[in-house]
C-alpha cells in the first residue's frame, strides 16, 4: 500500500479518513480501517499522531476548530442575539454531526477541561462581556457562560439521543430561553439593577476592566477584580 497516493498529504488523509469514520458513528472504528481508508501503512498514522488516542484527538480537534472558525456573519452589535444564533448553530452542527458531537463531548476528563472545546466557551464569555457593559445581564459574564454552555451542550445530546421522527423541535429554543432568562432578560435586567444597583454596577465595571486601556498596574487590576467579584456577588 503505497503511503502517498494523490489527494493531499498522508497526515491530512488520515485526519479526513479518521473523521469520515468517527462522523458515520462506526463502532469498529480502528486503526486499521483509517489507514485503508487513507491509502497509507501504520507506521505513517503512528508517526503522526502516536496512538489511536492521539489521533482521534486531533480529529477532535480539527473538525471542532473549523466549526469555532466558520464565519457567523456581520457583528449584529447584539450580543444577546448574537448568543441566540450562536446557540442554533451549535445544535444545528451536533445533529448534522451527531457521532462526532457526542465522541467530542462523551471524551471528558474528571477535572480537565476540554482544549478542543475552550475557543468556543471562550467566544461565548466574551459577548456575554459586552452583554454585561450594556447592562443586560445580572451574574458575572463568566459564570452565565459557564451556565449557557452546559445548558446548550445539554440539549444537543438530549436531541441526539432522540429519533428523528420523534425529535421535539422546540425543545431547543426553550431551553435556550430558559436558560438565557437565568442570566438576563429585559425586564429582569432592569429590575434587578434598580433592586441591587451596586451589583449591576459592579458587573459592568468588571466587564469594562477586561478592556484594554485601564492605568492600573497588574496588581491594582487583581485588587479591583476582586473586589468587584465581591460586590456582583453580595445580596445587597
Amino acid at each position: 500500500m503505497a503511503d502517498a497516493p494523490p489527494g493531499g498529504s498522508a497526515k491530512d488523509r488520515l485526519l479526513l479518513a479518521a473523521a469520515d469514520l468517527l462522523d458515520a458513528g462506526n463502532d469498529s472504528f480502528s486503526t486499521r480501517a483509517v489507514c485503508e481508508r487513507a491509502g497509507v501503512t501504520a507506521p505513517t498514522l503512528y508517526h503522526h499522531f502516536g496512538n489511536k488516542k492521539g489521533l482521534i484527538d486531533a480529529v477532535l480537534s480539527h473538525g471542532f476548530g473549523q466549526y469555532v472558525a466558520a464565519p457567523s456573519g456581520e457583528p449584529s452589535h447584539d450580543p444577546i442575539g448574537d448568543i441566540r444564533r450562536g446557540w442554533d448553530q451549535h445544535v444545528a452542527y451536533g445533529l448534522a454531526h451527531p457521532a462526532f458531537y457526542a465522541r467530542l463531548y462523551g471524551a471528558v476528563r474528571p477535572g480537565q477541561p476540554c482544549a478542543v472545546t475552550s475557543p468556543a466557551v471562550a467566544a461565548l464569555s466574551g459577548l456575554f462581556e459586552e452583554a454585561a457593559r450594556r447592562g443586560q445581564i445580572r451574574v458575572a459574564p463568566a459564570e452565565a457562560a459557564r451556565q449557557v454552555h452546559a445548558a446548550n451542550v445539554g440539549v444537543t445530546l438530549s436531541l441526539i439521543a432522540q429519533l428523528d421522527g420523534e425529535r421535539d423541535s422546540t425543545l431547543s429554543d426553550r431551553v435556550r430561553e430558559a436558560a438565557l432568562s437565568a442570566v438576563m432578560s429585559d425586564e429582569t435586567a432592569h429590575r434587578a439593577v434598580r433592586r441591587h444597583p451596586r451589583r449591576g454596577a459592579a458587573i459592568a465595571l468588571a466587564a469594562a476592566l477586561e478592556q484594554n486601556g485601564n492605568d492600573l498596574s497588574v496588581g491594582e487590576t487583581a485588587l479591583l477584580r476582586e473586589l468587584l467579584d465581591r460586590l456582583a456577588r453580595a445580596d445587597g
